[in-house]
């Protein structure tokens, strides 16, 4: 089967522009205290599930992966971009990095307490979105964190209603715990 455009384009974009981008969000994090406390969130409700490890799903150069770490989590990080990966790797040696697309995971469902895609759903077509998201392992939280606007149009989440700000959405799903 031939590889969709759309990630083409968005591994080439990715690994041209892999260490600027990383430099330019290094520090993104200390300055965005609502990003800081959702993440914190991601990592109490994992914790409270002790579900086991959780992966950054389009993690780019690992900066969410090695603050979910930081907070106590056993996290890896997959991304589309080799380049990125590369960063990742170099950035947080003690951390696993691993080149995946979210539409091919392979993880097994359960293998992961949770999984978080912080603003990488952006570059998937909005009506490709669903298809995607089945295709990803049965975890007990997940979070999707995107802006609004072009190209995801609207919130893409089902479910509770999603927390927002001005141009963002993040969705937050906690299935029950098994019986």
């Amino acid at each position: 089967m031939t590889e969709p455009a759309y990630l083409r384009i968005t591994r080439a974009s990715y690994d041209t522009v892999a260490a600027d981008y990383a430099e330019i969000l290094r520090t993104e994090l200390g300055h965005r205290p609502l990003d800081r406390a959702m993440l914190a969130a991601f990592v109490e409700l994992v914790q409270a599930s002790d579900a086991g490890p959780v992966a950054d799903i389009g993690c780019g150069p690992g900066r969410v992966t090695g603050h979910l770490q930081s907070l106590g989590l056993t996290a890896r990080g997959i991304d589309l971009s080799p380049e990125m990966i590369a960063v990742a790797r170099r950035t947080h040696p003690d951390l696993r990095f691993d080149v995946g697309s979210m539409n091919a995971l392979d993880l097994e469902d359960g293998s992961l307490g949770g999984i978080i895609a912080w603003y990488s759903i952006i570059h998937t077509p909005p009506e490709l979105l669903p298809a995607s998201w089945r295709r990803w392992p049965r975890s007990r939280v997940i979070m999707r964190r995107t802006r609004l606007g072009p190209p995801v149009g609207r919130p893409t989440c089902a479910g509770p209603a999603p927390q927002r700000e001005p141009g963002h959405v993040t969705c937050l799903h906690v299935l029950p715990p098994p019986p």
